[in-house]
């Protein structure tokens, strides 16, 4: 084991830790809007998918540069049809006029 990959694994497990205390402390009202914002942060990773495709040579690097390419576009599209249901559970309803029976 060289020091690098201990210091990787040591940023990778100090993250879990961080991440699940972090996420743990957030009420249950607050976790989807943070779930469907984080969800849109993939973006990143669908960038990353354009800028890798621009080395894959041969088959199966284009069918797992294709796969990543969805799985990242669906995950953003996700987020952000969370983020919009969300957002329209707190829209006011319109109120119905009433029409006077008397008036006809």
């Amino acid at each position: 084991m060289t020091g690098s990959f201990v210091g990787d694994m040591t940023i990778f497990v100090l993250a879990l830790l961080v991440g699940f205390e972090v996420i743990s402390k957030v009420p249950a009202t607050l976790h989807t809007p943070l779930m469907s914002g984080a969800n849109s942060i993939h973006g990143v990773v669908l960038v990353g998918v354009i800028i890798l495709s621009g080395y894959v040579d041969g088959v199966v690097g284009y069918t797992l540069t294709f796969i990543a390419a969805v799985f990242a576009a669906a995950n953003v599209v996700g987020g952000y049809v969370v983020t919009d249901r969300m957002l329209n559970m707190f829209k006011k309803r319109p109120v119905p006029v009433l029409q006077d029976k008397d008036a006809s």
